[in-house]
């Protein structure tokens, strides 16, 4: 597998506009990976690396990233079926497929597939940086949909384009996929999400996996949205889910 060596990852600084992506970069070619990890690295972006098909499908499913870079050509499972895998299960984080394979056919298959855009081999590192900023630009304005892009509730406040998180004036950090149990919470407001409603939004599933993955979410959620202030407002409704109370509504 080749990569263009015209045109070396050159540090571009993320400016305050513009949302740090996390990337997934699942190649098999090592060095190919290394090249991509390091130009995003340098550009101001978070980047995790899978050598195969088979774990780079784990990580897809059940971390939160904002962009998949997927080579075609992977051992354990090519990269179409680990697409076509995750669109199945509701996953609708964006792919760039990544081949040496440049026939109208192959990049009509990938797109088929459920790709978002296809980019061959050998490339220049600027467009691939582009065409990744501008899935996730997509992909930001679709999700909002005109809805408002600060959501307040009490003390707390969440600002969905600069993903950043105060209660009482303090930044809290969290991760991905906290940052979007949080937010749907924050979108439903006194309302029980439950368990089905919170893997079907936070992690696309249409089923119960039957593991405690929520539950262990949650739990971190609480120690840094509730811990150390006057009153919880994350609740657990016995045997139904999760709300986001008030003092004066919680039972």
């Amino acid at each position: 597998m080749q990569v263009s060596t015209l045109n070396s990852p050159v540090a571009k600084p993320v400016s305050a506009a513009q949302k740090t992506m996390r990337t997934l970069v699942i190649e098999d070619d090592k060095d190919a990976a290394a090249y991509m990890a390091k130009g995003l690295s340098e550009s101001g972006h978070t980047v995790e690396v899978a050598h195969n098909g088979k774990d780079g499908l784990l990580l897809a499913a059940t971390e939160g990233f904002d962009v998949l870079v997927v080579d075609r050509m992977l051992p354990g499972l090519d990269g179409l079926n680990l697409v076509k895998t995750l669109r199945a299960t509701g996953n609708r984080t964006p792919v760039l497929f990544l081949s040496a394979l440049g026939e109208v056919d192959d990049r009509v298959k990938g797109l088929r597939a459920g790709g978002d855009d296809y980019l061959v081999k050998p490339y220049a590192f600027s467009e691939l940086l582009a065409r990744l900023e501008a899935l996730v630009r997509r992909r930001a304005t679709e999700s909002n949909d005109g809805r408002e892009t600060i959501l307040r509730y009490v003390d707390l406040s969440m600002d969905l384009l600069s993903r950043r998180v105060e209660r009482g004036g303090k930044e809290i950090e969290l991760q991905p996929r906290e940052f979007k149990i949080l937010e749907v919470l924050m979108r439903h407001p006194g309302q029980v999400m439950t368990r089905t409603m919170l893997l079907e939004k936070v992690w696309d599933y249409r089923f119960d996996p039957q593991t405690n993955v929520i539950d262990v979410h949650i739990s971190r959620l609480r120690q840094k949205i509730d811990r150390g202030y006057e009153y919880p407002l994350i609740h657990t409704v016995r045997g139904a889910g999760y709300s986001l109370r008030a003092p004066d509504k919680a039972s």
